[in-house]
């Protein structure tokens, strides 16, 4: 007969030799005192001795993606293969500390919520890293309302039923908790420890952030118009068929005056505004028509593939 796990723990992993096998003692250490779990790495193609050590742990299963797809695809991938009924994710950094995954399921189940974030108030990173997740918070809150304190943390705690609802790619582990709040689950935070890292080195920086920026705009899409983009693109186009207009008026009373439509610049701009708007328009009915053929056709299109599973 199968054992029910009860647990679920998920770390991404991508060049961390050095932290594993401390952090494997501590996450069994935790999650021992709280029932049946399983643990799961997922080896996001790591350049480094990083499978290898992962290859000497007891009783864990290690997925190993085909090269490094992101913290996103690794987290999707751990969270498509994990069994439990309560699914916890974490860093494999060490900076993440175990020892508060009881408190954030202990919320999780007295507050009935679906969803429980961490949040490393008293951060541990360098002044660069912290200004770049000041800023990409603000811009998180001014673009899709984003009121978690700090959507980047790793650390979280599941039901089931709210993370196997999401399918993640890119940067789009920063979104989870609002992706997941937009879909009606019921979210919450409480701060955790966070701890310098010692071993490694930070995988966050300009780049990752930048790629942030433009998943952030994707989201923003999502939430306003990923349903019915012709609303979005339908509006363009009318302001530009609107301001085509303007330009043509323009530039008839300019003609009774004696003005030449040849050497009309606002007679050009008419053109340019009206062929716009009708693009535009045409667009937002073609995007429309796509969306309902993907709803209506094979599912889920893979962006990361796995290589092995290994139960050790």
């Amino acid at each position: 007969m199968v054992k029910r796990v009860e647990y679920s723990v998920v770390v991404p992993v991508y060049n961390e030799e050095e932290n594993i096998l401390q952090l494997d003692s501590e996450i069994k250490a935790v999650m021992s005192k709280l029932g049946a779990f399983e643990i799961i790495y997922v080896n996001d193609g790591s350049r480094d001795n990083s499978l290898n050590e992962l290859k000497k742990l007891k009783n864990v299963k290690i997925i190993n993606l085909n090269k490094n797809f992101g913290q996103a695809s690794a987290l999707d991938a751990g969270f498509k293969a994990s069994q439990g009924d309560f699914i916890i994710s974490l860093d494999s950094d060490l900076q993440n500390d175990p020892k508060d995954i009881p408190r954030l399921l202990q919320k999780l189940k007295e507050r009935n919520l679906d969803v429980v974030a961490g949040w490393r108030k008293h951060r541990k990173d360098k002044g660069g890293i912290r200004i770049l997740t000041r800023i990409g918070r603000l811009m998180r809150r001014q673009f899709i309302g984003d009121t978690i304190h700090d959507s980047g943390c790793t650390l979280r705690v599941y039901r089931k039923e709210a993370i196997k609802s999401l399918d993640l790619w890119g940067e789009m582990h920063r979104y989870i908790v609002q992706l997941l709040k937009w879909k009606g689950f019921r979210i919450g935070e409480l701060e955790v420890n966070h701890r310098p890292r010692i071993h490694g080195k930070t995988k966050y920086g300009y780049n990752k952030a930048v790629r942030g920026s433009i998943d952030l705009l994707y989201v923003w899409f999502l939430q306003k118009y990923s349903q019915r983009p012709l609303h979005m693109f339908g509006y363009l186009g009318l302001w530009s068929f609107f301001l085509g207009c303007i330009s043509w008026i323009i530039a008839i009373i300019e003609k009774i005056d004696g003005f030449s439509l040849n050497r009309n610049i606002w007679f050009f701009l008419g053109i340019f505004f009206m062929l716009g708007g009708i693009m535009l328009f045409s667009f937002g009915i073609m995007m429309d028509l796509l969306i309902r053929i993907q709803q209506a056709s094979s599912p889920y299109t893979k962006r990361y593939y796995v290589r092995e599973t290994i139960n050790n």
